[in-house]
């Protein structure tokens, strides 16, 4: 079973995690990837896609034209996990 952080685990990972925002209601990581068109936003979605099938992690997520959104909350744990902290790590080298 995965492990829900607690409160300290979530506040350190949050402040390493310094473009990442908290979704309290959720529980949960969220941030906006914008791109210069909608080609580059889809192809960066396709990329994290296959992040998230190696990560046995997947994320929810919408793509408006050059906007990409996504949140990372683990439903096993009942919110937020080292699994989502490990998969924005990853999408954010991806990203960079």
């Amino acid at each position: 079973m995965v492990e829900q952080l607690n409160e300290d685990q979530r506040a350190a990972a949050l402040d390493r995690l310094g473009e990442w925002d908290y979704d309290e209601s959720r529980d949960a990581l969220t941030r906006s990837f914008l791109f210069a068109d909608f080609s580059e936003a889809f192809a960066f979605m396709a990329r994290v896609a296959l992040l998230a099938e190696k990560h046995d992690h997947h994320p929810e997520w919408s793509n408006v034209w050059n906007r990409v959104d996504i949140l990372l909350t683990t439903h096993d744990a009942g919110g937020l996990s080292e699994r989502d902290v490990r998969m924005a790590d990853a999408i954010d080298r991806l990203a960079s």
